[in-house]
């Protein structure tokens, strides 16, 4: 099972890019890959082909182990993610009691494999941007930590199977009564992947690419595959926390399909973010992250907490859930 979802994974990202560029030339009245094969469908082929075989090219004194050992950590960063995301009921490769606690620690390391890619370049424009990188991933990670908290409180487990669970069977999606946290954490994924309009590590005009700067042939391919895994990863992760996972009503189809679908779903989001929002500026980014979305999350986690110990338990039942009044009869009482 283990390397079937790494082959399917693998599959999933290269035609994500070429689903990216399709949209991103539709929305921008442009035709986009359409030579490669019928419709372009073997364009990500074609570049994969053509990355493997060009050479790499390691710059003078760079650290040359690290330099070749800092995409390869990126990749398999993002490849371990995917161990305990449940795709259905059982459907899953190890099913942890403390996954969510294991996946924010996968999340925190893949800030190493960015830092020590512009450190060994010997580029100070790819130090620069790694520096910028690793301050705005740990930054919304901060934010990632509080909304999963949330998320953890209400269900009363770290476990994504039971969260998944307990969405369908006792309370309602998290997505309603938790609707500011399932908003920021959208967003704090976006600026956790490095995607726009958060993508200033790889700023053109100030940067020209930010980290990867002297990277070229496959190890410049393998920081690419990290990320798009990453960003399926934590559109599926959003999916599981806040959209009821393989949830869904009047369901015919087996679960680990609609899981698909819904996944599929978030990872447009990101396309259609990138194509219409403007790139943020880096103070107002840290600004957002530290002033705003913290003392916010933080506070709705206390919020949760009290609402949790006053009422005697999960108040969150679909009656409850979308009837304020009695979330406030509960807090009061």
């Amino acid at each position: 099972m283990t390397i079937l979802v790494i082959v399917f994974l693998l599959v999933a990202v290269a035609y994500y890019t070429l689903a990216e560029r399709k949209v991103m030339a539709s929305i921008q009245r442009r035709l986009g890959p359409n030579l490669v094969g019928p419709w372009g469908l073997l364009q990500p082929l074609a570049d994969g082909l053509k990355l493997i075989i060009k050479e790499i090219v390691i710059p003078n004194k760079a650290n040359t182990f690290l330099f070749v050992f800092s995409p390869y950590l990126t990749f398999v960063l993002s490849l371990l993610g995917w161990a305990v995301i449940p795709f259905g009921f059982g459907t899953i490769i190890a099913d942890l009691n403390l996954s969510v606690l294991y996946l924010f620690a996968i999340s925190s390391l893949g800030v190493y494999g960015i830092v020590l890619a512009g450190w060994a370049s010997n580029s100070r424009y790819s130090f620069m941007g790694a520096i910028r990188s690793a301050a705005q991933m740990i930054s919304y990670e901060v934010t990632m930590g509080f909304s999963l908290l949330g998320v953890c409180l209400c269900s009363g487990s770290l476990n994504l199977t039971s969260i998944v669970v307990n969405q369908i069977y006792i309370t309602t999606w998290y997505c309603i009564p938790l609707y500011p946290l399932f908003i920021i954490f959208f967003i704090s994924i976006l600026a956790e992947t490095n995607r726009a309009p958060f993508d200033l590590p790889e700023a053109e005009a100030e940067l020209v690419s930010g980290y990867n700067t002297e990277y070229s042939s496959i190890t410049f391919a393998l920081f690419f595959l990290g990320e798009y895994s990453n960003m399926l990863l934590m559109s599926s992760l959003w999916i599981i926390l806040f959209l009821g996972g393989w949830d869904f009503p009047f369901a015919i189809l087996p679960s680990e399909v609609y899981f698909g679908i819904k996944v599929v779903c978030a990872a447009y989001l990101f396309i259609l973010v990138r194509a219409i929002l403007p790139r943020y500026r880096y103070d107002k980014l840290i600004e957002l992250g530290w002033k705003v979305f913290l003392p916010f999350t933080l506070g709705y986690v206390i919020f949760l907490a009290i609402l949790l110990y006053t009422s005697g338990g999960l108040p969150f039942t679909p009656e409850v859930a979308l009837n304020p009044i009695l979330i406030a009869q509960n807090f009061f009482y």
